[in-house]
C-alpha cells in the first residue's frame, strides 16, 4: 500500500516526537538537584548486567552441542570476546574480534 507525502510526513513527525520525548522524560521526572530514588540507582547498576545476560542466551540459544562441530565457533567467540574484554575493557573491540572470529569459524568449520 503507497502512502502519500502527507502520510509519510506525519509518520515521520510522530516518530520524531516520540524519540525526543524518551530522551527528554527523565530530565522532566529527575531535575537537576533532585535526589534520584534509590529503587532508580539499584535498577541502573542491575539492569545493564542483566539485559547482557539475556542477549548472551538468545544469541546462543540455537547452539548445537550434539552435532559437528559441538559448538566450537561460538564457545570460541564467547572466549575471546569475554577474554578481550577483560583485558583491554573495550566493548567495540571485544565484540567486533568476537563477532569477525565466529564469522570466519562458521565459514572454515
Amino acid at each position: 500500500m503507497p502512502l502519500n507525502a502527507a502520510t509519510s510526513f506525519l509518520i515521520i513527525l510522530l516518530i520524531a516526537a516520540t524519540t525526543f520525548g524518551t530522551r527528554v522524560f527523565p530530565f522532566l521526572v529527575f531535575p537537576k538537584g533532585k535526589e534520584i530514588p534509590d529503587v532508580v540507582k539499584y535498577l541502573g547498576g542491575v539492569l545493564t548486567p542483566a539485559v547482557i545476560g539475556m542477549l548472551v542466551v538468545y544469541c546462543l540459544r540455537s547452539t548445537k552441542i550434539l552435532a559437528a562441530p559441538y559448538g566450537a565457533p561460538e564457545a570460541a567467540a564467547v572466549a575471546v570476546t569475554a577474554i578481550l574484554h577483560v583485558w583491554k575493557r573495550n566493548n567495540l573491540l571485544s565484540i567486533g574480534a568476537g563477532t569477525v572470529l565466529y564469522m570466519v569459524l562458521i565459514r572454515v568449520m
